[in-house]
């Protein structure tokens, strides 16, 4: 015979825009869909995952090498964003 499902459990909804809410003001890690990474603090964003960032690092391997920039604010189009972490990354994958 089948069990009865523990109706006790809460299941808990994760919004993306909730979830990027808790971002803002933190140090964040953002991988574009050009492969360009960045790494700096989140400011602010809207329903479309615009983003703005300060004190940002846009790390990018060229056909000339590696090349680390500084940048003291951007705006990043939220269709390119490939992915959001927070934190720092120890090393951005793509210069290994």
């Amino acid at each position: 015979m089948a069990e009865a499902m523990d109706t006790d459990t809460t299941v808990e909804n994760v919004l993306p825009l909730d979830t990027i809410e808790k971002c803002v003001g933190k140090k964040v890690w953002v991988i574009m869909k050009n492969k360009k990474e960045l790494v700096g603090t989140l400011k602010g964003y809207d329903d479309y995952v615009n983003m703005v960032m300060e004190d940002v690092t846009e790390y990018t391997v060229t056909s000339d090498g590696k090349q680390v920039t500084k940048l003291e604010s951007i705006l990043l189009n939220g269709n390119n964003v490939t992915m959001l972490s927070t934190g720092e990354p120890s090393k951005p994958y793509k210069l290994e």
